[in-house]
């Protein structure tokens, strides 16, 4: 439990004080000497200017300004009509520090100084008849301590200003600290919904296709089923592999276990995954001059898996064309498909359960959300990417990644 007063309280106790001292001090310096004018002269005149200017002080935090004037105008009053020297302006040193100390920094300075400079002119014109000569030390005491008491009120203002603007620096850095670590757990969660994404649409995609024909010749052709099953197979275990790799920076492990992210050296295994499922697909890639960032490495992967995948899905087969082609600044990536293929049945043309989706089929729907994906890929590296049908029937998607990504990390 603090045992500190209120503000209010504390000031009232000092204002006590100072005015006992003032009082009680000037009468005890001046009790064996012979003054030119007693408290008691003019209705008690002396007593009042002291009082008054003592009393002020319990309200110097709230009206600085008011009060230093107050005591000011008491002390000017009081030494000009020859009052008793003493601890009289005691008031009026604790007026200054305060307007100094809790004033709005240049205003108050200028009150002070003016104020300052006023009192002692008037304190020097008081004096100027003063007998013994040796007594005008206390009028230069009074300007001194005047003068100090600003300045003490300044340096005190000037600290607390410099505490507040670093307690708010570091507030601020604190909220960009949190910001920023937010922000990179929302990219780091959005990479992994990418990559997730990615990785199990391809699987599924591929599954689909090769379950469907399974299921239409599992009968009559045994052989083409068993081969089906096999790719299933091999594509869910390296779905699986990749779904391990993405997750396993969830995990605070060592890292065993773990394949690399896929890269443009994969495209190979990539188009034999996309030919199981029945894709005449075509790889046109010139080598790069240099080894691709890994960001763009990685990206390039995904959007020609999700191209594919797009094609599998909702067109089925038919034929499709990748083109890579690595320049100086960028690396651009074509995947085309001429579209779905006329055959007299659809069953036996296309033996995928549900059939098609247009998007991707060169018709007017709007994309879906694997386009979405993949043009915000490109855009976190500075790329950009277009996708729509194309003259002829078909459909072709279009990205221009920049080897030196000028974005956030993939």
């Amino acid at each position: 439990m603090s045992l500190r007063l209120p503000v209010p309280a504390q000031d009232v106790l000092l204002a006590l004080l100072i005015t006992v001292m003032q009082v009680q001090g000037t009468l005890v310096r001046n009790a064996d000497e012979v003054v030119q004018r007693p408290l008691s002269d003019l209705g008690h005149l002396g007593y009042v200017l002291l009082i008054v200017s003592g009393v002020v002080v319990a309200f110097r935090r709230r009206w600085p300004v008011p009060v230093f004037v107050t005591t000011a105008l008491a002390s000017l009053v009081y030494y000009g009509l020859d009052f008793p020297d003493g601890p009289g302006a005691l008031g009026l040193v604790v007026a200054l520090y305060t307007l100094a100390a809790y004033g709005d920094g240049r205003r108050s300075l200028v009150i002070a100084g003016v104020g300052t400079s006023v009192l002692a002119i008037g304190w020097l014109v008081a004096a100027a008849d003063i007998e013994p000569r040796v007594a005008i030390g206390w009028v230069y005491f009074r300007i001194g301590a005047s003068v100090m008491s600003a300045a003490l009120g300044e340096s005190f203002r000037s600290r607390q200003v410099i505490a507040a603007e670093a307690q708010e620096r570091a507030e601020l850095a604190e909220r960009t600290r949190e910001e920023e670590a937010r922000a990179r757990v929302d990219a780091e969660r959005l990479r992994i919904a990418r990559e997730v994404h990615d990785t199990v649409a391809h699987a599924i995609a591929i599954i689909n296709v090769q379950s469907g024909v399974t299921a239409h010749v599992l009968d009559k052709r045994p052989e083409v089923a068993r081969e089906a099953l096999r790719a299933i197979e091999q594509t869910s275990s390296r779905a699986l592999r990749e779904m391990r790799a993405i997750l396993g920076v969830l995990r605070d492990d060592d890292g065993d276990g773990r394949v690399p992210y896929p890269g443009l050296g994969q495209i190979d295994e990539l188009a034999a995954k996309a030919r199981e499922a029945g894709l005449d697909i075509k790889v046109e890639e010139t080598l790069p001059a240099a080894p691709l960032p890994s960001a763009v490495g990685s990206a390039a992967y995904r959007i020609l898996q999700e191209s594919i995948t797009n094609v599998v899905r909702h067109v089925g087969p038919t034929r499709v064309t990748v083109a890579l082609n690595p320049g100086i600044e960028i690396l651009e990536i074509r995947v085309t498909n001429e579209g779905r293929r006329a055959a007299p049945g659809h069953d036996s043309a296309d033996p995928r359960p549900g059939g098609g989706h247009p998007s991707g089929t060169g018709s007017s729907a709007k994309p879906g959300r694997g386009i979405v994906g993949m043009r915000e890929r490109c855009q976190l590296l500075g790329g950009e990417l277009d996708a729509g049908p194309i003259p002829g029937g078909g459909y072709e998607v279009r990205a221009r990644l920049p080897l030196a990504p000028t974005g956030s990390r993939l």
